[in-house]
């Protein structure tokens, strides 16, 4: 069996990605709200802020800030894993089972995780998070979907709603 080790520091910021099982599926993007109450959920079990975040039809990018004494990403990644199957368990026409180890056929078992190491590191994962559906081709402006924190980013003036408009110059200025 693997052993994989984290990288774990009390009150750091992680960007994260999680990803579905089936990258065909948009369970994340009909599901939305689902998927921000169980955000909600592990927020008030175990604090974080969210500084970004994008949803996509098949996967989640996240910068994660942890309090500064505590370092478990871990289990608030498994809470919200949890919380959203057991939302969508109870949906009509839910599709989603559980294998002998009592896991459900959505997420894939592990996610990706990076330790943000500096103020730069910090600025080049907000731009990834907030251009990935531009990159994936889902939208020909960033400002055009929906479920981004680039809108959260726009009403604070932090970035202006025409940032990474679309085309080739939006996407190689993200480091793509």
């Amino acid at each position: 069996m693997v052993n994989y080790r984290r990288a774990r520091a009390p009150g750091a910021c992680y960007f994260l990605t999680l990803v579905l099982q089936d990258r065909t599926a948009d369970v994340l993007v009909r599901h939305a709200a689902l998927l921000r109450e169980a955000l909600r959920h592990v927020q008030r079990q175990k604090p974080y802020r969210l500084p970004a975040i994008v949803v996509l039809p098949d996967h989640v990018h996240m910068l994660m800030a942890l309090p500064e004494d505590d370092a478990d990403f871990s289990s608030r990644i498994r809470m919200l894993e949890s919380a959203f199957v057991t939302a969508l368990q109870v949906q009509p026409g839910s599709s989603i089972t559980l294998n002998d180890k009592g896991e459900a056929n959505l997420w894939q078992r592990h996610f990706w995780e990076h330790l943000i190491r500096d103020e730069q590191d910090y600025a080049a994962h907000v731009d990834y998070i907030h251009i990935n559906p531009l990159k994936h081709g889902l939208v020909t402006r960033v400002r055009d979907w929906p479920l981004s924190s680039f809108h959260r980013y726009v009403q604070r003036g932090t970035l202006p709603i025409d940032w990474a408009g679309g085309g080739e110059q939006a996407v190689s200025r993200a480091g793509e």
